[in-house]
């Protein structure tokens, strides 16, 4: 009797551990748009923004009554999410309607006034992938200011960090290297849903926006993405999968420098590599650092598209062990000291690009000191310290 009473208790215990967890646009579909009657409303989305059966926000609003869809805002990519990084987007109209869909990475990077004056709402269901240099959140907050200077509602349909709630790395970015690709005063991995980064930045830059968060249900800080048993919708062509939006979070630094982050192969972000490295010594340096859920292989591989296409790059191979430990922007710390130090003419950082992705001016003078990566990452600890605190007010989970 004792067994089979323990044997239902874990059955119960695995039925609420593995709670179906709903979208902001599903809770907001059992509200019958309700928070959207009798308004005009314009949305800001890709071809991830799906309830659970798979249809397009949009096609649910045109069907939705007393709802009046009135314009598409796309971010880099597309509505399709297909286009190339850094590719302008060209303005469009809906598949089989007249609806506008307006690119926010095209001619202007914000919502203008002219766009905005038929609308009384925007919606925002975006994805976003847990790391501060990817452009759809910073696209999410430009539009959160032209709707706080417009006057509108701006609703904004959570969604989950594929890299949880819990663990952040990197330094808190310095206002003084702020731009579209690097926007928000946050550790590099944030640890913050989209919605809580829309009242991160309503609180701190004082907007004083009409912003609704439409919260998921079932989600935890603790969940990464395979917890949530979603199936896992590509927001961008180089980020085919969990694991590379978790290393993307530090390799991807690496795209301010002159080495491959495996753009144009079968696994970007899980390589890094030149023709000039030395790969087999970056290994074993990595190697030797034991670096938690992490091991390292010298690889070669040639892009078929981006940095190096065609040539055959000396690279290292990134195979994660353990996606809870793993720490991709403590990763980048190491490797990058370790192409300073073994390759010292031929790796070369852009310094008018990399203190945005690692957020301070004052990397440049840190790293050509020769500073090692331990204290690197003490600085980087300090700053999150500190946003652990003041992220307390605006968490939703």
């Amino acid at each position: 009797m004792n067994r089979r009473i323990a044997a239902l208790t874990v059955f119960l215990l695995a039925g609420v551990l593995r709670a179906e967890v709903k979208t902001g646009l599903d809770v907001l579909k059992e509200q019958n748009f309700g928070p959207l009657l009798g308004k005009r409303v314009g949305v800001l989305v890709n071809h991830t923004a799906q309830d659970r059966d798979g249809r397009p926000l949009v096609d649910l609003l045109m069907e939705a009554p007393g709802v009046t869809l009135v314009a598409v805002f796309t971010p880099e990519h597309g509505l399709t999410g297909k286009m190339e990084h850094g590719a302008p987007v060209p303005d469009s109209v809906y598949p089989g309607t007249e609806i506008p869909v307006h690119s926010l990475y095209g001619e202007t990077k914000r919502p203008t006034a002219e766009q905005m004056k038929d609308i009384d709402v925007l919606v925002c269901d975006l994805p976003d992938i847990g790391t501060r240099f990817y452009t759809y959140a910073t696209s999410m907050g430009y539009a959160l200011e032209e709707t706080a200077r417009g006057g509108k509602e701006f609703v904004l349909l959570d969604r989950p960090n594929p890299l949880g709630g819990m663990a952040m790395e990197g330094l808190v970015l310095s206002s003084e290297v702020r731009h579209f690709t690097a926007y928000f005063s946050v550790p590099t991995r944030h640890g913050l849903t989209l919605g809580e980064l829309a009242r991160w930045h309503n609180e701190k830059a004082a907007l004083n926006a009409r912003l609704l968060v439409v919260p998921m249900e079932g989600w935890r800080r603790s969940m990464l993405w395979p917890q949530t048993e979603m199936p896992f919708l590509a927001p961008s062509p180089n980020i085919p999968t969990p694991r590379a939006a978790l290393l993307y979070s530090g390799i991807g630094a690496f795209e301010s420098t002159n080495v491959s982050v495996g753009r144009g192969t079968h696994t970007p972000f899980e390589v890094f590599g030149a023709p000039w490295m030395r790969n087999i010594t970056v290994a074993r340096t990595l190697s030797r650092q034991r670096l938690p859920g992490l091991r390292f292989k010298p690889v070669t591989f040639r892009p078929t598209s981006d940095r190096y296409k065609g040539q055959v790059c000396y690279g290292v191979q990134i195979v994660v062990t353990d996606t809870r430990r793993a720490r991709p922007v403590d990763l980048f710390v190491h490797a990058a000291c370790a192409l300073r130090d073994s390759s010292p003419k031929d790796f070369k950082p852009r310094w008018d690009e990399m203190p945005r992705v690692v957020g301070t001016p004052e990397w440049k003078d840190w790293f050509l000191s020769g500073e090692k990566p331990e204290r690197l990452l003490e600085r980087a600890r300090a700053t999150i310290d500190v946003f652990r605190i003041e992220r307390l007010g605006i968490l939703l989970y």
